[in-house]
């Protein structure tokens, strides 16, 4: 990359990369095109950065991390930086633990208009998807839409879900986490089938090499 002074941060996205691929490629670049920067979109010419560095460099400067996390820095000026790190699973998953974390990430698209982790939940036959219709999907929780609907599994997007679990609790079968990073977290005290097989899903789109999944 050119040389040049990275401000103070704004949006930073974390990308989980696997054998030095990755996964749902462009998933994330609609997801990072649909992002705001203190309120202006992410310019198509950052995107395309972003995209031209994917598929041209991430090989090669994935050799010491192959299955690590691809991290964007764009600062208020819209100026980026691309790093890899090494990928850590989360140590605490009971499903407060997920809850928090989507909160925090709902606030996070509150700025950005894209949350990188969501709270699933599981109810009978139906996921309720605890997102915002101004929010659009992040890459892992649009794959998890478009695989309920073909599973034939109806999704409700709900916009007070977490605000109701904070309050009430979690009155669901299974609960579980969608995040770009972690992938599909079924909560360790709410898991089941069908969190179990969303993660399986998940874990075999990993396991395809460095084919472009991200159709």
């Amino acid at each position: 990359m050119d040389e040049f002074r990275l401000g103070t941060p704004v949006l930073v996205c974390r990308w989980r990369i696997y054998n030095k691929g990755l996964p749902m490629e462009n998933r994330h670049i609609r997801a990072l095109s649909a992002r705001t920067v203190n309120g202006a979109p992410v310019s198509t010419g950052l995107a395309a950065w972003v995209k031209q560095h994917v598929e041209w460099t991430l090989a090669d400067g994935a050799e010491g991390n192959p299955n690590g996390v691809l991290m964007i820095a764009v600062d208020e000026d819209g100026k980026a930086a691309m790093s890899l790190g090494s990928y850590r699973p989360l140590d605490r998953i009971a499903a407060n633990d997920l809850l928090l974390r989507a909160q925090n990430s709902w606030r996070e698209a509150e700025r950005t208009g894209v949350s990188p982790e969501d709270l699933w939940l599981v109810r009978g036959d139906a996921l309720v998807w605890g997102t915002s219709p101004e929010f659009a999907p992040s890459a892992a929780s649009s794959l998890i839409d478009d695989l309920a609907r073909t599973l034939g599994m109806p999704v409700k997007r709900d916009e007070e879900l977490l605000a109701t679990c904070a309050r009430k609790g979690m009155h669901a079968d299974e609960v579980f986490l969608v995040s770009d990073e972690h992938g599909v977290v079924p909560a360790s005290d709410k898991a089941g089938q069908r969190a179990t097989k969303f993660r399986a899903s998940y874990q075999k789109l990993l396991s395809a090499n460095r084919v472009r999944l991200g159709a």
